[in-house]
């Protein structure tokens, strides 16, 4: 596994030290993430006090991210508007309920039905001018205003040296599930200039990359 959620959650393995059977690899959770994205939120959007949370409510893993963000937004003094996806409950409608509570900005929890919307995702935040926090930089390059998470190139590049243990005779199961170590920030310009965000220059050079 190279970039999974929780997989203790998804009930794959029974815990992270010692998976046992034939899966290991690294995890894309990590505990600090949440806050960190609040905190990277609220710097730029200063004044912000009511954050809309997009989620899937059938994903394990954004609700393990959602809790840990309750308790970062509390010490923040930051409002949370948990808002879900599901078969019955589609994008549009999401956004619509976000524009009736008059939320001020969005972050968008981790999922893969998410992250296959993300175009449309991305355009509803833009054109309900919600300055956005994504998971994925694939957010910010289809024109999110920013994306902070683990590199998935770290990731595939540590995977393979698992593979190469495993070919030499270790067991996958003595391998701990390893968390990310290495985060990314992706800033795009454009879209910052469309929601009328002004980033400031402390915050510019802490990008991995910023799209213009």
């Amino acid at each position: 596994m190279a970039i999974i959620g929780d997989p203790v959650a998804a009930c794959l393995v029974g815990n992270l030290a010692r998976p046992a059977g034939n899966l290991t690899g690294f995890s894309i959770v990590a505990p600090e993430l949440g806050g960190k994205r609040l905190e990277m939120l609220q710097e730029i959007v200063p004044g912000v006090s009511s954050v809309a949370v997009l989620l899937n409510n059938r994903n394990p893993q954004s609700q393990i991210e959602l809790k840990e963000m309750w308790s970062a937004a509390r010490a923040m003094g930051l409002q949370l508007y948990p808002t879900e996806i599901s078969t019955e409950v589609g994008l549009e409608d999401a956004f619509a309920a976000m524009k009736k509570a008059a939320v001020q900005a969005l972050v968008v929890l981790t999922d893969p039905i998410l992250f296959s919307q993300r175009k449309r995702t991305v355009d509803l935040a833009n054109k309900n001018r919600l300055p956005a926090m994504y998971f994925f930089q694939g957010f910010a390059e289809d024109g999110g205003l920013m994306s902070y998470g683990p590199s998935d190139a770290d990731l595939f590049r540590r995977t393979a040296g698992y593979v190469d243990r495993i070919l030499k005779g270790a067991k996958a199961g003595d391998l701990p599930i390893e968390q990310p170590t290495k985060f990314e920030l992706f800033i795009n310009l454009k879209a910052a200039r469309m929601l009328g965000v002004i980033i400031p220059e402390s915050f510019l050079i802490r990008a991995d990359k910023v799209i213009e």
